[in-house]
C-alpha cells in the first residue's frame, strides 16, 4: 500500500513542479505531510525517471525550460470541481476574467474522457449560484483582470471611483496590493498616491480603470500584513445580542466579528470596525431591537442620531 500512495505522491509533486516556475521542498513537504528527506528521496526518484529537474540551494526546485508532459487527466470529482468554480467564476468576478476562465474550462474539458464529459455536461445544469448585490461594474468589465496584472506586474493603475461621501467620480493613481472578498463585496487593497496611504476600493464603484506602464514607487508588505496592521487602527465595539436573533448574525466575518460569547442577558459579539456613521450603525439598525450596545460611546450617539432622523422624517410625512 505504501508503495501505491508514494507513487501518487510522486506524480502529485510533478504535478506541482510544472505549475509554478520554482518550488520550494518545505512547500512539497507541507502538503504532503512529510519529511525534507522524504521530499529528497521522491526527487531523485522523478530524476531518474528522467524529469529533467534543476535544483538550486535555498531556492527551490523547477522544470528545465521547454520540457512538456502529455496533458494530465482529471478525476470524476475534480471536474466536478472546476465546474463548480466556472459557475462562481462567472458571477462572482467581472466578464472579462469571466470568460478567461470559460475559455480554460474549455481547454480541461478536452483532456476528459468520455464518461467524465458527459458526467461533467449534467453537472453544468444543476449548478447555479445568485449574487444577492452587482459587485462589479457592468461598464468596466475588466476591472479584475487589469488588478491581477497590475498586482502582478508592479506596474501603476488609474482609476475613476465613487464613494459613499462623494458622489461624483474622483481620479486616483493606485499601486494594488491585493484583492479580497468581504462581507460579499470585492476590495483592493492598494496604496493611493492622492491619499498617500493605504486604502480600500471596492470594485463596484470602480467607473473607469486604466493599465499604466509607470512602475511600483514603493516596496508593499503582504495583503496579510496590510490588513493585520490595519485591523490593529479599527475601533472595537461590543454589543449584546438576543440569543433568538444571535445565530442570523453569528458570520465571523461579518461586518467585522471577531469574537462572541454567552453572556446571562444574551450573546456578547466583538467587532472591529472601519466605520461608525455608514457602514457599522446602518447594518445595527435593521437588528437594534434585539440588541444593546456596550461600546463604544460614539455609536450610541451615531444610534440617537439616526434614529431622530428617521422619526422626524416619520412625523413630517404623516402632516
Amino acid at each position: 500500500m505504501e508503495s501505491v500512495n508514494r507513487f501518487d505522491r510522486i506524480v502529485a509533486i510533478l504535478v506541482q513542479l510544472q505549475s509554478k516556475r520554482v518550488v520550494k521542498a518545505q512547500e512539497l513537504a507541507d502538503r504532503f505531510q512529510i519529511s525534507l528527506r522524504t521530499v529528497y528521496r521522491d526527487i531523485r526518484s522523478l530524476e531518474t525517471a528522467g524529469v529533467p529537474i534543476v535544483s538550486e540551494a535555498g531556492v527551490g526546485y523547477s522544470i528545465m525550460e521547454g520540457y512538456r508532459l502529455p496533458p494530465v487527466m482529471f478525476t470524476q470529482e475534480e471536474a466536478a470541481s472546476f465546474v463548480a468554480a466556472q459557475k462562481l467564476m462567472q458571477n462572482f468576478t467581472d466578464k472579462t476574467l469571466g470568460k478567461h476562465y470559460e475559455t480554460a474550462m474549455y481547454k480541461i474539458k478536452s483532456v476528459l474522457r468520455g464518461k467524465e464529459k458527459d458526467w461533467v455536461e449534467s453537472l453544468e445544469k444543476h449548478i447555479r449560484f445568485f449574487p444577492t448585490q452587482e459587485i462589479f461594474n457592468p461598464n468596466v468589465a475588466n476591472a479584475m483582470e487589469i488588478i491581477l496584472s497590475s498586482i502582478a506586474e508592479q506596474q501603476q493603475i488609474f482609476l475613476k471611483y465613487t464613494s459613499i461621501q462623494i458622489d461624483h467620480a474622483v481620479d486616483r493613481v493606485i499601486e494594488p496590493v491585493g484583492i479580497f472578498n468581504e462581507n460579499n463585496f470585492w476590495y483592493v487593497l492598494a496604496y493611493c498616491h492622492l491619499r498617500k496611504d493605504y486604502r480600500q476600493f471596492r470594485t463596484d464603484r470602480i467607473q473607469a480603470i486604466k493599465r499604466t506602464e509607470i512602475p511600483f514607487e514603493k516596496k508593499h508588505s503582504s495583503l496579510e500584513e496590510l490588513r493585520s496592521k490595519d485591523a490593529r487602527t479599527k475601533l472595537k465595539v461590543k454589543i449584546i445580542v438576543d440569543k433568538t436573533i444571535a445565530k442570523f448574525l453569528g458570520n465571523k466575518k461579518n461586518y467585522g466579528l471577531i469574537d462572541k460569547k454567552s453572556v446571562a442577558k444574551g450573546i456578547e459579539m466583538t467587532f472591529l470596525v472601519d466605520d461608525l456613521d455608514n457602514g457599522f450603525a446602518r447594518w445595527y439598525l435593521m437588528y437594534g431591537d434585539f440588541a444593546q450596545i456596550l461600546e463604544p460611546p460614539e455609536l450610541k450617539e451615531r444610534m440617537r442620531y439616526l434614529l431622530n432622523k428617521q422619526l422626524n422624517q416619520l412625523k413630517n410625512s404623516t402632516d
